[in-house]
């Protein structure tokens, strides 16, 4: 299901970055940085915030908190989003 209409981001793609990312508390504009495009209309801002509480809920119980932040940063490396997130933040802040 298309939950960005303006950048066609899907659930799937914001589920698969809310489960990979390493953070606990990743925000609306950190997922749309890992998928290259930024928030615009702000309408799906909400919808991904439950996404990631939902991938959030779903980690801590498969993996258990502690082991939670390795086995996402170990996948963002893995898939080149630790990256694209340092560019993110780097241009941000120019």
């Amino acid at each position: 299901m298309i939950v960005c209409s303006c950048n066609v981001l899907s659930d799937h793609e914001i589920r698969l970055v809310a489960t990979r990312a390493g953070e606990p508390t990743l925000s609306p504009c950190q997922v749309h940085a890992c998928l290259g495009c930024r928030v615009q209309c702000g309408r799906c801002v909400r919808a991904i915030r439950r996404i990631i509480s939902e991938a959030k809920q779903k980690i801590d119980v498969t993996y258990g908190p502690a082991s939670e932040y390795a086995v996402m940063a170990q996948a963002l490396e893995t898939t080149g989003m630790m990256e694209m997130v340092a560019d993110y933040e780097a241009d941000r802040f120019v």
